[in-house]
């Protein structure tokens, strides 16, 4: 049968079945899974009810169901980003909620009920079950003339200290993640940092001692230092500490082991130049489980790309788990296998349960109910380019990055011609993009725009050394990654150069502002609640982040000169390229005079601008009114700027500057 006749239609035109509020409508945020006994539990923001986080529980009968009451947001203020908000310990489920800030406690067919006083956020709660308690991460904001302060805690189960905050174990430190009581309740390991270090560039490992009275003692170093990020720590059933560090320049894992003398020595499973751990912006993240068997399930990132194996502890043997999704975060052990989130180029992220032998799958709960057909799909292509170090060619490095070609069944752009590219910054900027099915990227390659999601230098996934690439260099380095990468989309054919943009959110923003005002490759740009004032960041930001500019940037206000120079506000004045502005009133990381005196200098300079500013949304949009309309109207901004008409109903936009 002869295929028929695409229809030719200008890039950026294309009809799409991928509506902005089908995007916001799919895209639940999956996070958190745990098991007790058959049944797994997980959390679910649902752009759809305000961004509210859900907490789930599936039967070993498949049934789902809500838990907590329809009121309950499953969320913690801890570190300003959360996670960690949900433990489930014998049928009961321990969280946090949102509004509070407080620890409930909901039985099975009970009734829920408060474990703590207001005042304080917890997080990362762990069973000391012998004791009839939890052991928390509390955040203690109650004294408004200080910055919070950080410990570790006991929380009585039994809600004895209801109008209390718990009885603290461990305090000094400014941050605290991770505790875990061993299997015998002997002991208490925890990670710990201090300014200025971020938890992927310093952390320690500490083990203590209960007493009788279950207070901690004989605290003992394990591993960790300046130069040292130690990720999830564990105890094997069998009492044995294992963990993750990049000691050796990758994210490996690691057993630990006590000598008589006290001290600890680590043996490394299974090295290779491949990362086991992740950049630590929430707490409960695993990238492992102990299998009752006795073995470690583990995934790790290749080339960009998330992966499952299954390695033997007491030989270091590994046997890669080829599956049809990849395994992309909260990992956890069950009876016969584990359950995680998993995605995949083509599948958006779900929960799944991988039992064994197979590993087969079951897919319990999808982020998305509505997949897009395989023809509609533009699957990631990896890709990698060079962006320069100094004048000597011979000095470029390479850069790693994901391209989305556009993808339509029935439209194809203008012979000879190329399409449109939308380059993305990723936040972080110690995070990383990844290749599985995102609805937001394929909103624009069903519409004939391509799409460049460019890991720079800083990103995770590449080892220590390319991580610290950004070490001092933020504003500068990865700008130039991002620039090359559009280039070399556009001196490969892959696409226009004259029709190139630019957009990311947060640090990515940053990013997207700075590459604006540093150079004249793209044509527009769009920064969701991007910092535009590095000095400013540095005196107003949130306690996590304090300091974080101090690796990036350098000492402040010793490097004071640094800040103002690397500022795009303050390179306004360079500013000739067409900006969106999106930015949440209620955002306490960067706060939104950061967005409206961005605006107002591109005013200044006569430069198309429209700013759009949302009330009730903090740093990371989750409601899915303010999604959809943030993304039809960079839709519509796109158009205005470069020429083309998208197809559909779309609402209005002032742009301040263009007729």
């Amino acid at each position: 049968m002869t295929p028929p006749t695409r229809r030719v239609l200008p890039y950026g035109t294309w009809p799409s079945p991928l509506s902005a509020a089908r995007v916001a409508a799919g895209a639940l945020r999956l996070s958190e899974v745990r098991a007790d006994g058959d049944a797994l539990y997980w959390i679910e923001g649902r752009p759809a009810e305000g961004g509210r986080a859900v907490v789930m529980c599936a039967e070993a009968d498949g049934m789902c169901c809500e838990v907590m009451p329809a009121d309950f947001n499953a969320r913690t203020r801890a570190h300003e980003y959360g996670g960690g908000a949900l433990c489930v310990d014998g049928g009961v489920v321990y969280a946090s909620h949102f509004a509070d800030q407080r620890l409930y406690a909901m039985p099975r067919r009970g009734m829920l009920r408060p474990l703590t006083a207001e005042g304080c956020a917890f997080a990362e709660a762990c069973p000391d079950s012998a004791r009839a308690r939890l052991i928390v991460v509390r955040e203690d904001a109650r004294s408004p003339d200080r910055e919070p302060r950080a410990a570790i805690v006991a929380v009585a189960t039994d809600g004895r200290d209801r109008g209390g905050h718990g009885t603290v174990l461990v305090e000094g430190a400014d941050f605290y993640s991770d505790p875990i009581v061993s299997p015998d309740g002997r002991h208490l390991a925890w990670l710990q940092w201090n300014h200025p270090q971020m938890p992927w560039d310093g952390t320690d490992l500490w083990v203590g001692t209960f007493d009788a009275e279950g207070h901690v003692t004989d605290a003992r170093h394990v591993t960790g230092g300046p130069r040292e990020s130690v990720f999830q720590p564990t105890w094997s059933p069998d009492g044995v500490l294992h963990l993750v560090s990049d000691r050796s320049g990758w994210w490996n894992l690691y057993q630990a082991h006590a000598a008589i003398d006290g001290a600890w020595h680590l043996r490394a499973l299974c090295p290779r130049d491949d990362d086991f751990g992740k950049p630590q912006w929430v707490f409960s993240m695993a990238t492992y489980a102990h299998l009752h068997d006795g073995s470690l399930a583990a995934t790790y990132v290749h080339e960009g790309r998330w992966r499952l194996c299954v390695i033997d502890p007491r030989t270091g043997a590994v046997k890669e788990m080829p599956t049809p999704l990849d395994v992309v975060e909260s990992i956890v052990a069950t009876r016969d296998g584990l359950a995680c989130v998993a995605g995949s180029p083509t599948d958006a992220p779900a929960v799944v349960r991988l039992s064994w032998p197979g590993p087969s799958m079951h897919v319990v709960r999808r982020s998305l109910e509505q997949t897009l057909p395989p023809d509609r799909v533009s699957a990631a292509v990896p890709v990698h380019f060079n962006a320069p170090v100094g004048a000597s060619a011979d000095e470029a490095r390479t850069v790693h990055a994901f391209y989305y070609p556009p993808v339509h069944p029935e439209v194809v752009g203008p012979e000879g011609e190329a399409p449109p590219l939308l380059v993305m910054s990723h936040g972080g900027p110690t995070s990383a993009a990844d290749p599985t099915l995102d609805l937001k990227v394929q909103f624009w390659t069903s519409r004939g725009v391509a799409v460049l999601d460019v890991n720079y230098s800083g990103s995770t996934g590449f080892g220590r050394a390319y991580r610290d690439r950004l070490k001092g260099q933020w504003g500068l380095m990865d700008v130039e990654d991002v620039v090359a990468g559009a280039v070399a989309m556009a001196d490969t054919g892959r696409a226009d150069r004259a029709r190139l943009a630019i957009r990311g959110g947060s640090a990515g923003g940053f990013t997207t502002l700075a590459a604006l005002v540093r150079h004249r490759v793209f044509g527009a740009g769009a920064s969701y609640y991007g910092v535009s004032d590095l000095e400013v960041l540095a005196r107003d930001t949130h306690r996590f982040e304090a300091r974080y500019l101090d690796s990036l940037v350098g000492p402040y206000p010793a490097c004071r000169d640094e800040y103002r120079a690397r500022s795009p506000l303050r390179m306004a004045d360079r500013l000739r390229t067409p900006i969106i502005l999106f930015q949440g009133l209620d955002d306490k990381v960067v706060p939104p005079n950061q967005t409206t005196l961005m605006a107002d200098a591109a005013r200044q300079q006569g430069v198309p601008v429209a700013c759009v500013m949302y009330a009730g949304e903090s740093h990371g949009f989750r409601q899915a009114a303010t999604l959809v309309h943030a993304l039809e109207s960079e839709l519509v901004f796109y158009g205005r700027v470069f020429g083309f008409s998208p197809a559909g109903p779309l609402p209005a936009l002032a742009i301040d500057g263009l007729s």
